[in-house]
């Protein structure tokens, strides 16, 4: 059985520029996070949530009953429905990053 010519020439060149390629044993992870990377989010929006960062700072906001209630403060309407707008996004947004980490670190192992 012969092999053409043109496939022969392609694979050695793939085989070429494969050993020319440096080589990466593994992902290079960097020495160390930033301090105020988010390690651990516990807890909910009734009860209040705690942030956890990497240097072991932490950081707790309001309930969203405290939060809601911050906003009531405000004196015209539209000052009022920003302010909860950005609380209930903010609390979501909590809650995604929270799973999200428990996610993560349940599948590390």
């Amino acid at each position: 059985m012969r092999t053409p010519l043109a496939l022969t020439a392609l694979l050695g060149a793939a085989i070429a520029v494969a050993a020319a390629l440096p080589q990466t044993h593994g992902a290079q992870l960097p020495a160390e996070p930033a301090a105020d990377t988010v390690v651990s989010v516990t807890g909910d929006a009734a009860n209040g949530f705690e942030i956890t960062y990497y240097d072991g700072s932490g950081e707790y906001p309001p309930t969203d009953s405290e939060a809601m209630a911050e906003c009531a403060e405000y004196e015209t309407r539209i000052e009022r429905v920003r302010c909860r707008a950005e609380v209930r996004t903010w609390y979501r947004d909590l809650a995604a990053l929270r799973d999200a980490l428990d996610w993560a670190h349940a599948s590390r192992g």
